[in-house]
């Protein structure tokens, strides 16, 4: 490709016969045959090189280098190698691509990475599974917890110095690590920032120990550096592996294998810990260019904007001045339109040939005189012209546009049918023949077909029977494509016209003549007209400008549909009367030497080709002395802008120059679909000035400057010019962007051409039209430089010297990174230069950028091969990213490589570049490796946020007063003021409430459980649980010996018996504790939880079913804990009927009345104190909230083991009276309409669920609800269905649930949640009165900052947010100041404090760590109202005081919560919440199914749940990294795919983000692929 190092090249150009000669002819033909045989993918690598070592085998003494390393194998032997050196050439290309190889050399990239230091990068880890085509032995083990030495991670050694991955590399320099560290080098950009965890910050001596681990290869096992800056516990003694050296000073005797600890201290595997570091180690360079310091503004969070450097060159030149070619000849006979030139020809010269079609074995099958061109084309157009018609109306009129759809093999078919529209006056639109209906780019194809109202398409017999056909035999409307009437054109179809009818010959009038089709970057496709004039200027001036002569044979190797192959081999070959010899592509593949054979057969004098035919017919010339090309005059290679061009003209001419090809014959052009040919190496007796060549610096290239490069020899571009302006044309080069103006004369800009000869518009697209093709470029000082217009024909380049035009590459190409541009053909050289090149195939490998925060980014794709291991593919690719950042100065965002054969293809080979980023950011390609570099590449984020001293308490008051807002402070209905006629009141105990009412309504019936049928599985009247309650308080007091105040756990499934076990402890005066009974089927991992809270809650006896107290004993139980430890344990099934009890009187109602025990998301067990009181004020609350009476019925669908949960089932129905229906949420399991039946079949007006619930209603019933309709299944009756939650109010699920069950009769007012909280488990409840819920929208980014912004519904970064309900009657809320505990304003950000009678009075814990319980329940603010006691939530929100009144007919204030703060993670100084990036996460792709984030060592982890197959599972990476930098600004430093249902939530529905985060440290997830981002 792209030729760096001049002098390289000269070496190389020697040829080196002592190794050539010392083999025979026929060995060195086999070892030919044996390279084509392995480019092309017939042979695998290993096949080749056994075949290869026996051929060589006789002759070893013979060679000097027997092995031909194919290390040191030069890869552009193609260029070096004389005619006998065939074995020594490099491999060919396995598709037909332009970018077949490169010459960049070896030399600069090998040089490029001896800079690096050899740095390990932690490899991604990966699934066997996912490793689509790897071989078994290739293959990366399974994860698991022992390591396995193939994984890249630190490698198992028993010194403390190992070698380097390449062994040729000296071990790093450990004082230079030292050094480096001390003298402090920059971590990630994350790693400014604080963990949320402790222990985040990594300490100066921590990050050089980590340093010097990071490059002393250590076991596997052995403990990382504690980058955590947590104390490491050696855990367990290694006794099977002999000592390893570590950093850490051990005492002598001792052998520990230490084990790294999270913040929460569960010892974890090291590695994970051990990739981490390796990442974090990969972080520590720092990134260029540095961060600007800026404010920022308040409201406005900026990207950061690259500034320019002021050291970059800039163009020092003139003004260029606008370049004429020579005039256009005056031709005496000059025809006036091309249909003229056709009939003169068709009439005076009928037996001359006009077209040689070949066959794929290269017999000539037919040649097209220009007699029969002339009579078939007129057949043609008569029966296209009254042949056709539909309800007696001719189908086509003369101006209408129709598509040719004709193979790459028959261009005599073409020919006719393209004449025969012409000489209809119809409009030739020529497309690519689509073979399947999934074509890449077709569906762009067929929106040019419909933009240009195509109904007909014409084609061949063979191509029309070879398209996909529809079951009536028609051929199917292809994606995106209008009807299309398909006609056949061979000659039984035509019908030959009447004497007297005669086409129409006209002189060259503006009407259009063809469309030619040109894809654009993006992908779209244009169709750009040319009208009649146009087309003959351009073949005048290709005449003129190649010394075309009648009857002269011109052999055509490139396609004749469009470009190139379609003006020199269609149109201007018949205005000069030339015979062509088509060369199909077919025939190519097949045999890369056929067109040279053709010349020399036909002896033509001029060959069109592009480098890569060139390139093929090196690597495949067989010695055929009898090959003569000394009949070509000009030898036209139309690809001669490409930067790697040069090096296969000089190659081929090395070969070739012995066979007759003289050196001037080569004739570079440059040309684009929308400028035709700009300007083209004249033939060598035109007396033009000789061909000259540029080494450029690249460095200045991208900065649009031209300097000759001297002294850098590794990052040179060289390019050959393209000859001189076409004739008749006005050349200028101007400013890419902006303004057209003039480029100076050292400058690299755009080339636009001004002549009668240029594409005329994009059909349809008037505004592109005017930017494209009617520019007026102006001078500096503003004047247009001509009055005609030009055209800009996406070509870049300079005029140089002489007057010569020099292209260094194309719009399409052109990516602008950081304001600097590179060309991907550049930055493909540069990848294929990267040795061994075994791993992928050269021609294969697609380069673009994609627009990630606010800036381009390279992205690499390449094709791996098949055989390719996966170690040795990840240091390929890393050697890759080395070589890119240092010849082009430019990070590589992403690099993937896709499974062999997976890339979309062009039509004529090559890569679909706009179809392949299409599926990189649709997430459709499919890679099998994958390496994303966001840390080094986005240097554009914002700065990380300073935090600012905080205002004081005080001041903070008087500002909010000072600025007319009121302190945020709100309180629900006062209960002392509230009359009823509750007659609980009277009682201040709950068994007190239970007994009354037994007495009073025995037999009113207070619950009713439901089961999976939907039938009552068991009841309770007041008299029945009183009943019941007794018979387990006398078994407690006699049977368990148990004394008041004593801790029972209660292990009951949700039913009646938890309930009456629950009043039977409070009759005995026991504590009871509610705990969820373990899952029989996963006993391993749920019974030590019950172990846990039995221990913790210091439970003297555990209440349970037979069932259950047979599992906790069994077999399964004994492997999980140990269970002779457990407390008395007695089961409640069959107790006998017992006398009257004295129900125990509780001395005080502030005495304990039960323990709350539940795992926080944080994965915290934490026990909370209910006392006699608090229960009584919280049912009171409830009652109120929800005007809840003995004659309502209200259903339930919650655990009943913790919080709000608990109350609902066990307490309120006790105190209210009303009947609870209650639905266990596991039995929606097993029939998901179930607790929807109950709410419609009880008409209740009253219903409470978990999010849980909400979803599996939402997701199983989404598409059933016809059916529920059809069961009569009624919601009109519900007046309020509370999500009872600890967290925001999940506002996309209540409104997907509205929305669906709206069908059902639900009220979209209906829905609401609840919010509690460890402290207090009612804060809020919608309740049976009050104003709806209101939503407000936020600023994302100013909640980062810890700030409540207002914006409006659909602002971008808006988040939506709910209010969680009506604050309680007797409850009081405060918002409160994290940091200093003063109150804040409305609408201000800060902890939610709460005080009410139904607070809990604290924690229940082993160890009296009363301090930080204290702050908890018992806290005062520190400004203003100082004597009431608070309980902090643990929640940040906000009040707003609403434009709604409540009952009391006050303004509404509503209280909106946004998370819990020990979730919240602190990243770049900003505060995040871990749900926003997870919605963002799980948009980004339609295979996510879940996702749960959190930070480690300052790296963002993201864990997303992959629901389609696994393949797709890379593609989710650089989504999930593109996502989350674009909407928080936050580089992900870990994505880990996993399959669905490993993400840990609990049954309120909670992601448990902590015990993740533990099981992939301890690398337990067993995940599809971990990616480590650098």
């Amino acid at each position: 490709m792209a030729e760096r190092n001049s002098t390289g090249l000269l070496m190389m150009l020697e040829p080196t016969p002592a190794i050539a000669m010392t083999l025979p002819v026929e060995v060195r033909e086999k070892l030919a045959e044996l390279e084509l045989e392995l480019s092309e993918g017939d042979i695998t690598q290993k096949g080749y090189e056994k075949k290869r070592a026996k051929l060589l085998a006789p002759y070893t003494p013979q060679i000097q280098e027997p092995s031909l390393q194919k290390e040191n194998r030069i890869q552009m032997l193609s260029q070096a190698a004389p005619p006998g050196s065939k074995h020594n050439k490099s491999r060919a290309t396995n598709t037909r691509d332009e970018r077949f190889r490169s010459d960049l050399h070896t030399e600069a990239v090998h040089a490029a990475l001896a800079k690096y230091k050899e740095r390990k990068m932690p490899m991604p880890s990966k699934r066997r599974s996912v490793l689509v085509q790897s071989s078994v032995e290739a293959c990366t083990p399974p994860d698991t917890s022992s390591a396995s030495e193939d994984e890249g991670s630190l490698r198992r050694v028993g010194r403390m110095v190992s070698s380097t991955p390449y062994q040729n590399h000296p071990a790093p320099n450990v004082e230079h690590w030292f050094n480096r560290v001390i003298q402090g080098s920059s971590t990630s950009s994350s790693a400014s920032s604080t963990s949320s965890h402790p222990g985040g910050r990594v300490h100066a001596t921590t990050a050089v120990l980590a340093d010097l681990m990071a490059y002393t290869q250590i076991d596997n096992h052995s403990a990382p550096p504690d980058v955590t800056g947590l104390l490491e516990h050696s855990l367990h003694a290694d006794r099977d592996r002999p000592p390893v050296a570590s950093v850490k000073v051990v005492p002598r005797g001792y052998n520990h294998s230490s084990v790294m600890e999270t913040a929460d201290g569960v010892p974890v595997n090291s590695r994970v810990s051990s990739k981490i570091q390796q990442l974090l180690n990969t972080l520590k360079r720092p990134k260029r260019p540095s961060l600007r310091e800026f404010f920022i503004d308040d409201f406005e969070e900026l990207v950061d904007v690259q500034q320019p450097d002021p050291n970059q060159p800039k163009a020092e030149g003139n003004q260029m001045s606008p370049l004429a070619g020579e005039p256009l000849g005056v031709v005496t006979n000059w025809p006036p339109s091309l249909l003229a030139s056709l009939q003169r020809w068709g009439i005076t010269q009928p037996r001359s040939p006009c077209l040689t079609a070949l066959d794929n074995a290269g017999k000539p099958v037919y040649t097209l005189t220009y007699g029969k061109l002339w009579t078939r084309s007129q057949k043609l157009a008569y029966t296209l012209l009254n042949k056709l018609s539909t309800r007696n109306e001719p189908l086509l009129q003369p101006g209408d546009r129709v598509a040719l759809v004709f193979p790459n093999s028959d261009p005599v078919m073409f020919m006719v049918a393209f004449y025969g529209c012409l000489l209809a006056e119809l409009i030739p639109v020529p497309i690519e023949v689509p073979l399947t209906r999934k074509d890449a780019g077709s569906q762009q194809i067929g929106f040019l077909l419909g933009s240009c109202g195509v109904t007909l398409a014409l084609t061949t017999d063979a191509c029309q029977k070879g398209l996909p056909k529809a079951q009536t035999g028609e051929v199917v409307t292809f994606k995106g494509w209008p009807r299309l009437l398909w006609f056949v054109t061979d000659g039984k179809h035509v019908v030959k016209p009447p004497k007297d009818w005669h086409p129409t010959i006209r002189e060259a009038n503006n009407e259009i003549a063809y469309i030619e089709y040109k894809t654009s970057k993006e992908g779209s496709t244009m169709g750009i007209t040319v009208s009649h004039p146009a087309m003959l200027a351009h073949c005048h001036a290709l005449t003129q400008a190649c010394g075309y002569t009648e009857a002269e044979t011109i052999c055509n190797v490139l396609d004749f549909k469009r470009d190139a192959g379609l003006w020199h081999g269609v149109l201007t070959s018949v205005v000069t009367r030339m015979h062509v010899i088509s060369i199909p592509y077919s025939l190519m593949k097949v045999n890369p030497l056929s067109w040279i054979q053709k010349v020399h057969t036909y002896k033509a004098r001029v060959a069109v080709v592009k480098s890569r035919d060139m390139h093929w017919s090196l690597l495949a010339q067989r010695d055929q002395r009898d090959i003569s090309l000394s009949s070509l005059r000009m030898l036209i290679v139309t690809d001669g802008a490409n930067p790697w061009s040069i090096s296969s003209c000089d190659a081929f001419l090395n070969v070739f120059q012995a066979r007759g090809l003289r050196p001037e014959v080569i004739c570079p052009c440059a040309s684009s679909a929308e400028g035709m040919t700009v300007a083209i190496r004249r033939p060598p007796e035109s007396g033009v000035p000789p061909p000259g060549k540029a080494v450029l610096s690249m460095s200045g290239l991208s900065h649009s400057v031209i300097r000759v490069d001297t002294e850098e020899k590794l990052s040179v571009l060289t390019v050959q010019d393209v000859g001189q302006v076409m004739p008749g044309a006005l050349v200028c080069v101007v400013r890419v962007e902006g303004t057209p103006y003039l480029c100076q004369t050292d400058e690299v800009g755009e080339i636009c051409v001004s002549s009668g000869s240029t594409g005329v518009a994009y059909y349809g697209l008037p505004g592109m039209t005017k930017n494209t093709f009617q520019t007026i470029p102006v001078r500096a000082s503003g004047g247009p430089i001509s009055g005609r217009p030009f055209t800009r024909t996406s070509l870049l380049g300079f005029v140089g010297p002489d007057n010569l035009v020099f292209i260094v590459g194309r719009m399409d190409g052109l990516m602008t990174v950081c304001g600097r541009r590179h060309n991907a053909d550049d930055v493909v050289a540069t990848a294929l230069a990267v040795e061994p090149m075994k791993f992928v195939y050269r021609g294969r490998i697609a380069v673009f950028s994609v627009s990630v925060l606010h800036d381009e980014r390279i992205v690499v794709v390449a094709e791996q091969r098949p055989d390719a291991s996966e170690e040795g593919s990840f240091q390929w690719m890393s050697r890759v990213l080395q070589a890119i950042d240092s010849i082009h100065q430019v990070g590589v965002y992403c690099l993937a490589l896709v499974p062999a054969n997976t890339m979309p293809k062009a039509p004529l080979g090559g890569i679909h570049i706009s179809e392949t980023k299409q599926r990189f950011l649709e997430g459709a390609l499919h890679p099998c490796n994958v390496l994303m570099c966001p840390h080094s590449c986005v240097t554009n984020l914002p700065k990380p946020r300073q935090k600012q001293p905080e205002v004081g308490p005080a001041s903070m008051i008087v500002g909010n007063l000072v600025a007319g807002k009121r302190i945020a402070q709100a309180c629900g209905r006062d209960v002392a003021q509230l009359e009823d006629n509750d007659q609980a009141r009277k009682f201040l105990y709950m068994q007190d409430v239970l007994q009354w009412r037994a007495q009073a309504t025995p037999d009113h019936p207070l619950f009713l459980v439901l089961n999976a049928k939907g039938t009552v599985s068991s009841t309770a009247s007041c008299l029945q649980l009183q009943k019941r309650a007794e018979r387990v308080a006398v078994a407690l007091i006699e049977k368990g010996r148990l004394n008041p105040g004593d801790h029972v756990a209660l292990v009951y499934p949700p039913g009646i018996d938890l309930i009456a076990t629950f009043y039977g402890c409070l009759y005995a005066g026991c504590v009871p504790v509610t705990v969820r009974p373990p899952h029989p089927q996963n006993l391993a991992t749920t019974l030590p939880t019950v172990k846990m809270i039995v221990e913790v809650s210091k439970s003297v006896c555990i209440l349970t079913t037979q069932a259950i107290m047979k599992l906790l004993k069994s077999k399964e139980a004994v492997a999980a804990v140990d269970v002779k430890s457990w407390p008395m344990v007695l089961d409640t099934d069959d107790l006998p009927r017992t006398k009257r009890l004295q129900v125990y009187k509780p001395p005080t109602p502030e005495m304990l009345a039960y323990l709350d025990f539940s795992v926080s998301t944080m994965g915290i067990l934490a026990g909370v104190k209910m006392s006699h009181a608090a229960t009584s004020a919280l049912c009171r609350s409830i009652k109120l909230q929800c005007e809840l009476y003995p004659s309502r019925q209200i259903a339930i669908c919650l655990d009943p083991y913790c919080g709000l949960g608990l109350a609902l089932w066990c307490l309120s129905s006790v105190y209210s009276g009303h009947q609870s229906i209650l639905v266990p949420p596991l039995e929606l399991d097993s029939n998901v309409s179930l607790w929807l039946s109950a709410v419609s079949q009880y008409k209740v007006r009253i219903t409470f669920c978990s999010y849980s619930v909400m979803e599996m209603c939402t997701k199983g019933l989404g598409t059933q609800t016809e059916t529920l309709r059809l069961r009569n299944i009624n919601l009109s009756c519900v007046r309020t269905c509370m999500v009872v939650a600890e967290e925001r109010p999940r506002i996309t699920l209540t409104q997907s649930f509205s929305k669906i069950f709206k069908d059902l009769g639900l009220s979209p007012r209906a829905v609401s949640t609840t919010f509690g909280c460890r402290v207090n488990m009612a804060v809020c409840l919608q309740g049976m009165s009050g104003p709806d819920p209101t939503t407000v929208y936020l600023d994302m980014r100013a909640l980062r900052h810890e700030r409540v912004r207002m914006v409006e519904r659909g602002s971008p970064h808006s988040l939506s947010l709910m209010e969680s309900g009506k604050i309680l009657p007797g409850v009081k809320v405060v918002i409160a100041n994290t940091e200093t505990k003063g109150p804040l304003g409305d609408s201000h950000l800060g902890e939610v404090w709460v005080s009410s009678p139904h607070n809990a009075t604290g924690y229940y814990t082993v160890y009296g760590e009363d301090a930080v319980h204290a702050d908890h329940f018992n806290t005062k603010l520190s400004f203003g109202d100082t004597q009431t006691v608070w309980a902090r939530t643990g929640y940040l929100g906000f009040l707003r005081r609403t434009e709604l009144t409540d009952a009391s007919g006050e303004r509404h204030d509503a209280l909106y919560v946004v998370g819990s703060l020990d979730e919240t993670l602190e990243l770049r100084g900003m505060r995040y919440h871990p749900i926003d990036i997870e919605t963002s996460v799980i948009r980004s792709h339609k295979s996510i199914a879940e996702c749960a984030v959190f930070t480690w060592t300052n790296l963002l982890v993201v864990v997303v749940e992959l629901s389609g197959s696994e393949q797709e599972a890379l593609d989710l990476v650089p989504l999930v990294t593109n996502v989350v930098l674009e909407d928080h600004y936050l580089i992900v430093g870990v994505v880990v795919v996993v399959d669905p249902g490993v993400i840990p939530i609990n049954s309120r529905g909670e992601k448990q983000r902590m015990h993740l985060r533990d099981g992939f440290l301890a690398d337990q997830l067993d995940p599809i692929y971990v990616a480590y981002n650098m």
